[in-house]
């Protein structure tokens, strides 16, 4: 029961994570939630604590305000679900302490980035926005680190320079699953619509267009 205990923890602590990073869409924040809560029951039918009835948005019901047909209706179908997660765990051939190899490990990971030069031929302002990316989903899972860099060839901050630092965290085992994770940095250019504009009376400044990516597998 210690190790099945310690197990649940290490998911419960894993997804905390997930949620407190405030990155995910909100249709995989509502799943999560789900999961979280459904695990929380599971583990309390495990302890034979007492169940804990929830509406669909994993919400505690308040029996102040709830009558008592839907807290009875509420206990049944939270008792279905649990004896049925019950049924599938049972029916597992993996014993409990299979999962030590996962536990060995921390539940969360970081990534640590050093940018140290930025080379490209463009003669304007740059913005560079950097973040992780699962080519598998197409998907970006990670928030942007934004890094400005000047037209001569130094940070807009120049005090920043040799500092250009950032910790992509709450990375859990589920990322390190993933088949490939790439770190992409995207180029947008800060200035004229066009390079070839001279005269300054013609162009516009501080225009955003889109000018490279770039891109290096980090798993």
């Amino acid at each position: 029961r210690f190790q099945q205990v310690q197990s649940m923890m290490c998911d419960l602590m894993e997804w905390r994570s997930q949620l407190l990073s405030g990155t995910l869409p909100k249709d995989e924040l509502k799943e999560l939630k789900q999961k979280v809560t459904s695990k929380i029951d599971y583990g309390n039918k495990v302890l034979e604590l007492d169940l804990i009835v929830r509406d669909e948005d994993g919400n505690i019901l308040d029996p102040d305000k709830t009558s008592v047909i839907s807290l009875f209706h509420a206990h049944e179908e939270a008792t279905n679900k649990i004896t049925e997660r019950i049924k599938e765990e049972m029916s597992k051939d993996q014993p409990d302490y299979a999962s030590y190899s996962r536990m060995s490990s921390s539940p969360t990971h970081s990534l640590y980035v050093f940018v140290r030069n930025f080379v490209c031929r463009m003669g304007e302002d740059a913005e560079l926005f950097m973040s992780l990316y699962d080519p598998q989903k197409s998907t970006i899972i990670s928030e942007n680190y934004l890094v400005r860099w000047g037209s001569r060839g130094f940070p807009k901050e120049i005090d920043m320079l040799n500092n250009l630092k950032v910790v992509f965290t709450d990375l859990g085992n589920k990322d390190l699953s993933r088949d490939k994770i790439y770190l992409v940095c995207q180029i947008v250019r800060v200035g004229r619509m066009d390079l070839r504009d001279s005269n300054s009376k013609k162009y516009t400044q501080g225009l955003r267009r889109p000018f490279g990516v770039a891109g290096t597998a980090v798993s």
